[in-house]
């Protein structure tokens, strides 16, 4: 909070991700466990809880405001670690405190989600071992009957919870390179295998992540600490094949056969290998079915006649019938993705295919959110290329552009998009991503000299422009004097 009031970033950032978390901290540390530990000290003389749960446990339900907002939370947490390098610093050095237990902070927001179910189980297990004709059993029960509609409020949160948390997992193994923490991946199954190689009788130890979208072909990393696992292929479940092989040399195979690679696999038993073939054509067929729902929804919206096109109420397609986006079909999630209706034709969309406005007649020539397929029939126009891209129109015919790592004055490496305009030769444009405006511009007629640096495997080239010293690095390019050849990252 001290650094957003510093403005680094807004304080509602902080109080939104947070929600009412320091309401409940005060419920448990000024009155419930007071009340428990003053009671344990006197357990010889009064041996019961449930009075005391009983007038406590109604305060409980306000763990549904902060398990309410967690998805919220969730989402402006990704939002700002992203956009915000002070911010994304911060959260680090929380996380490195020893208090941390080396746990990322989303590990800890998890842990009130799940804090009222395990209040529940532990006074049902409480209840299990009280007698029958306690007298403290009348007063447990009523508290039970209160703790469990609060928890009734988490189990929803609780299961995304649960899904996130180990995608977290795996984020780490991974060694927190591969973007797998996201809402719509789901984990399906996991293990060691032994993939077989094409060229040879040898096979290789590996390790396979089964996810409802893709499978992830991995190496063992061998390193104290760190990451456990490093990815060699992402395989989409779209276009994913999978059988039984047959190999003399090589009992209990199959193969998986996608867009992006073929993998022979040898499992360690005929069980395990029923297993992963189950696993894998089971997440096929599965997503074979929200494709062809989505299709069908899809082709029943486009029986729409683009003639009464805002003027009539459409018939909405319902949410649960797609499970992406029918625009750009990006699939739907609960945090960053979510389902928006086009109110001139029905469609279910994302945010960012519904952030247009037009008049529809059917609602009194009112402005309404639609899809850029309607905007584009009901306005009669086409979309400028700012509104699609978000970049200034130089960058469509450039001499040269790409990503560069820059840095000034010896500061720290920034990844920018560089643009060398046709019909502005002399200038180069510095974005700080390929889809924003630009954030900085130099005249390379100004640039004193240019030095190149070749180290492995990027290339390295400094360049003095009117006295302000600039560094460049790149993966793959060369230059011919002192102008740019070719850049590709």
């Amino acid at each position: 909070m001290e650094e957003a009031h510093k403005g680094t970033f807004p304080v509602d950032v902080v109080k939104n991700i947070f929600s009412n978390i320091c309401s409940i901290h005060a419920f448990h540390s000024q009155f419930l466990l007071p009340d428990l530990e003053k009671r344990m000290g006197e357990w010889r003389s009064k041996p019961r809880i449930g009075d005391i749960l009983q007038k406590l446990t109604p305060f409980l339900k306000m763990y549904a405001e902060y398990v309410k907002n967690f998805d919220h939370a969730m989402d402006l947490l990704k939002h700002w670690n992203d956009r915000s390098p002070q911010f994304k610093s911060i959260i680090q050095e929380i996380q490195s405190q020893e208090i941390c237990g080396s746990l990322t902070l989303q590990h800890h927001m998890l842990e009130p989600v799940q804090r009222v179910p395990r209040y529940e189980m532990l006074l049902k297990d409480y209840l299990k071992k009280l007698p029958q004709d306690d007298p403290d059993r009348r007063d447990a029960e009523k508290s039970l009957e209160i703790i469990a509609t609060a928890a009734t409020h988490s189990n929803s949160a609780i299961r995304k919870s649960e899904i996130l948390k180990k995608l977290m997992e795996i984020y780490e193994m991974l060694g927190e390179e591969e973007d797998i923490v996201h809402p719509s991946n789901e984990f399906i199954k996991e293990g060691h295998i032994l993939k077989l190689s094409a060229r040879n009788t040898s096979a290789t130890e590996s390790y396979l992540f089964l996810f409802n979208n893709m499978l992830l072909y991995c190496v063992p990393k061998f390193s104290l600490g760190g990451p456990k696992y490093t990815v060699r292929s992402r395989i989409g479940i779209d276009g994913l094949k999978v059988k039984e092989t047959i190999n003399k040399d090589y009992p209990h195979t199959f193969q998986v056969s996608g867009k992006e690679r073929t993998l022979e696999l040898q499992a360690c038993s005929e069980q395990d290998k029923a297993d992963w073939i189950e696993a894998v054509q089971k997440t096929i067929e599965i997503f074979q079915q929200k494709n062809e729902s989505f299709k069908s929804a899809l082709k029943e919206a486009e029986e729409v006649s683009e003639a009464e096109l805002g003027k009539r109420a459409p018939c909405w397609i319902r949410d649960n019938e797609v499970t992406m986006c029918m625009r750009c079909k990006e699939p739907f999630n609960a945090i960053t993705r979510r389902r928006h209706h086009c109110r001139a034709c029905g469609h279910v969309v994302c945010w960012k295919c519904s952030e247009y406005k037009a008049q529809l007649e059917y609602d009194g020539n009112k402005m309404n959110k639609v899809c850029k397929d309607c905007y584009l029939v009901l306005m009669g126009k086409e979309i400028t290329e700012d509104k699609k891209k978000g970049i200034l129109e130089i960058a469509d015919s450039s001499i040269i552009c790409g990503y560069l790592q820059h840095s000034e004055k010896s500061k720290i490496w920034q990844k920018v998009w560089c643009v060398i305009p046709e019909k502005e030769s002399l200038v180069l444009y510095v974005y700080g991503a390929q889809q924003v405006k630009t954030r900085d511009r130099q005249l390379l007629n100004r640039w004193g000299r240019v030095d190149k640096v070749q180290t492995q495997p990027s290339f390295f080239f400094k360049c003095w422009i009117s006295g302000l010293f600039i560094s460049l690095l790149l993966e793959l390019c060369w230059m011919t004097n002192g102008r740019f050849g070719y850049i590709q990252h």
